[in-house]
This record gives structure tokens, sequence and C-alpha cells, in this order.
């Protein structure tokens, strides 16, 4: 489960500074906010997890009907990753602009990892996320190790 977290994490980083690569913020800048965003991502599935909002998270993974963009989870995604790179010196109307279009995607391309049927993404389980919701083990501590 720990594993599963740490790849959301990377999957998160990596399509964050690839998608927000062309904008008016520095490299540096844009490292910061890609970083920013994948962490937001982790604390809003285990705040989502721990808060009991698991049906959230399931749908936001899944293709259940619903739409990503009235997803709780992702709506706060979404305006914090406007916060962040507004904080890294983005303008706001450019910050807004670029986290509608990086959101999507991110959440899409996760999403593609939890319904693959490739033994490479093995690890992204949602029947897991279930088991990371209880006791000593769960998704809180685990969440812990990845800071």
């Amino acid at each position: 489960m720990i594993r599963m977290l740490e790849q959301i994490k990377k999957i998160a980083m990596q399509q964050l500074a690839q998608k927000m690569a062309s904008n008016s913020l520095g490299q540096n800048e844009t490292k910061n906010a890609a970083s920013e965003g994948a962490n937001e991502l982790i604390n809003r599935f285990t705040q989502g997890i721990s808060s009991g909002q698991l049906s959230q998270i399931t749908s936001l993974f899944s293709n259940d009907g619903n739409s990503t963009e009235s997803n709780p989870i992702f709506q706060g995604l979404q305006s914090k990753m406007v916060d962040v790179l507004k904080n890294q010196g983005m303008a706001a109307s450019e910050a807004q602009a670029k986290a509608q279009n990086t959101a999507p995607d991110l959440i899409n391309s996760l999403k593609d990892k939890f319904l693959s049927q490739d033994e490479s993404d093995k690890d992204f389980d949602l029947g897991a996320i279930a088991d990371m919701a209880g006791g000593a083990s769960g998704i809180l501590g685990m969440a812990k190790k990845l800071f």
C-alpha cells in the first residue's frame, strides 16, 4: 500500500512538471509547484480516507459514471493548485487556467493506472484503498513515511 502512495506521488510530480513546463514561471518555481501539487494530492487522498470520504476517493479513480470535475476531492486539489501556482509567482488568471488544464489530466492518468490490467500497474488497486483506512498501519501512518 505504501508503494501505491509512492507511485501516485511520483506520477503526480512527473505529470505536473510536464503539464506545467510551458508557463511564466522559472524552472525552479515550476519544479516547486509540481512538488507541492503532488504533496497536496497525497494530502487530499489521505485526508479523504481518514475522514470517511472513501467513496469520493474510489469514485475519483474509477469509471463509475460520476464527473471528475464534480468530485469534492478533485475540486479541492484544483483549487489548491491555483494557490500553489500563485504562491510561486504566477498571475491569478494564468494559475487558474493552468490548474484547470492540468488537474483533470493528472487525475485521468492516475485513473488509467487504477483501471489498467497491465502487470506493471498491479499496485494501483481500488480495493487496497479501503484497507488503508484502518488501524495503526492505516493511511495516516503510511502517508507520514512519504514526507
